[in-house]
């Protein structure tokens, strides 16, 4: 547990710490229109590789495969560290991402290797437990460091430190015996669909809205190739004799349905912790630290659900009460937040992401814990491995889609602004008046490219120029928050149709064996 501990907190913290750096660092590297790359090229990669690194753990062995993970992170790490422009970082981020999926679902594996479904609900809540440190961590220590003569790209390097006592740990720590199954295939052809697949829906997402219009050729075949490539990778998925995801897995409604619900999850929880910081820094005008502590409402509700209701399921053994109110609790969490423009005191901005918090620790770990205990255990790695693969998949498309979102809502807000303030400079000419509407007009021109830089840049700039973008991005940020109701409607819909069967495991299941124990040594 040392080991899976901090190979966790590893790769969580690289995801939760780049959010609030994100402002600062697309301010020095230029490319605000490919903020969401930087974080979506490492959700990408993390999300296509998930269930390949299950399959070959499978094969190879899970030690080897984690500490081949933990390699790849501390390379990816210093690269993003030495980034000189943004093409660079979200290629070193890409590869992070790869690293950072071995890491995120192997000890999910190895737990249930050697841990009963019933009594994975505590260990699951010290996972839930480390997820809410390094969100915490994340936040602050990037905001720290961004303060700070250290710069953004600790924010990178930081981690290889930690990484590396986590190869050395595990190294001496971990001990599994395993007997490699070299005569295996590997569904490499399956893999490369499922990866392009997931690609093509998250470039859809990412530029439709901004860079290529919805209603144009090149979204049309984007939409096309990813349609293609998902039918492909299911017609290899069902022929291949060691498939990545099992087609059998989908005849499991346990399995179908918490699927449903990590997407779900996945698009709300990395949607908001990258988005949320950008909110505070450029609408409220917070340093990164504040806004990393301003997420402390957020973390601290998601530990607290998330460790009591692993205690609680372990004694219990039912669920399925626990992600039904959680969904019920994103819903008005996120209902909340998409109230935040009409109250400048943060108090619904707190509420509204204690809310979110909430649920999130009560559908996170159980929804795999639901899925693990229902699969045989033969299916067990691939199911584990494929329920974090959507859970990280609908994070993957969650940040792409809200920041489609709000970079669409940015570019109208400020070209209406600018459109307004032509025209009410015109009118004021030919009335003979003297007023700033032309002088705003052409402020906002040439501040187009410093509205998507830095927040301190947007700050700097003459008050009526810095109100208007402000208030456009106040308005793009509302509709970030309001696409996370539906999604969190479908997430209660999926959690709410699922059987509420007990947990495997546990005192129960101990009492019948030691009963078949007693008697056959009577005999």
């Amino acid at each position: 547990m040392v080991g899976l501990v901090l190979a966790m907190l590893t790769s969580m913290l690289t995801n939760s710490i780049v959010g609030t750096a994100l402002p600062t660092i697309m301010g020095e590297l230029g490319g605000q229109d490919r903020l969401a790359w930087v974080a979506t090229s490492a959700l990408l990669t993390m999300t296509a590789s998930t269930p390949v690194w299950g399959k070959l753990s499978d094969i190879w062995g899970r030690k080897l495969l984690f500490q081949v993970a933990l390699g790849i992170f501390i390379v990816a790490s210093v690269a993003a560290g030495l980034a000189q422009d943004i093409n660079w970082l979200i290629a070193a981020r890409a590869l992070q991402g790869l690293g950072v999926g071995g890491l995120a679902t192997l000890p999910n594996i190895i737990l249930g290797d050697v841990v009963s479904p019933r009594e994975r609900g505590r260990y699951s809540g010290l996972i839930g437990m480390v997820f809410g440190v390094s969100t915490v961590l994340g936040p602050l220590v990037g905001g720290f460091l961004v303060d700070s003569p250290l710069g953004w790209r600790w924010c990178f390097l930081i981690t290889v430190p930690l990484a590396v006592v986590a190869f050395v740990v595990i190294q001496f720590l971990f001990n599994m015996p395993f007997v490699p199954r070299r005569d295996a295939p590997v569904d490499w052809a399956g893999a490369g669909l499922i990866f392009s697949s997931a690609s093509t829906v998250i470039v859809l997402l990412s530029l439709g809205g901004t860079q290529i219009a919805w209603n144009s050729p090149l979204a049309y075949a984007l939409g096309a190739a990813a349609v293609l490539l998902t039918l492909a990778a299911v017609f290899v998925e069902r022929r291949a004799k060691e498939p990545i995801i099992p087609a059998r897995l989908f005849r499991d409604r346990t399995f179908v349905l918490a699927s449903l619900g990590s997407v779900c999850v996945g698009m709300m929880m990395f949607g908001l912790i990258i988005y949320m910081p950008q909110y505070l820094q450029m609408v409220h005008g917070m340093s990164p630290t504040v806004s990393g502590m301003m997420t402390l409402p957020l973390v601290a509700s998601f530990l607290l659900t998330s460790i009591g209701s692993g205690y609680a399921v372990s004694g219990s053994g039912r669920w399925k009460a626990y992600p039904v109110v959680g969904m019920l609790l994103c819903v008005v969490g996120f209902v909340a937040l998409g109230q935040a423009h009409l109250d400048p005191g943060l108090t619904t901005v707190v509420v509204g992401q204690a809310l979110v918090g909430l649920g999130f620790g009560l559908n996170m770990q159980l929804l795999l814990l639901a899925t693990q205990s229902s699969l045989p255990v033969a299916d067990m790695a691939s199911g584990t491995a494929s329920v974090v693969f959507f859970r990280n998949l609908g994070g993957a498309t969650g940040v792409a889609a809200f920041g489609a979102v709000m970079v669409g809502r940015l570019n109208t807000e400020l070209a209406q602004a600018a459109a307004a303030a032509r025209a009410q400079g015109a009118a004021d000419a030919e009335a003979g008046v003297e007023s700033g509407a032309a002088e705003l007009s052409v402020g906002l021109a040439d501040a187009a490219e410093a509205a998507q830089g830095s927040p301190d840049l947007v700050h700097a700039l003459p008050e009526p120029v810095r109100d208007v973008i402000v208030s456009a991005f106040d308005h793009a940020m509302q509709g970030v928050f309001t696409a996370g109701v539906p999604i969190a409607l479908l997430g209660l819909v999926a959690v709410a149709f699922m059987r509420g069967v007990p947990l495997r495991g546990g005192a129960q299941a101990k009492a019948p064996k030691a009963a078949r124990k007693a008697r056959r040594t009577r005999r």
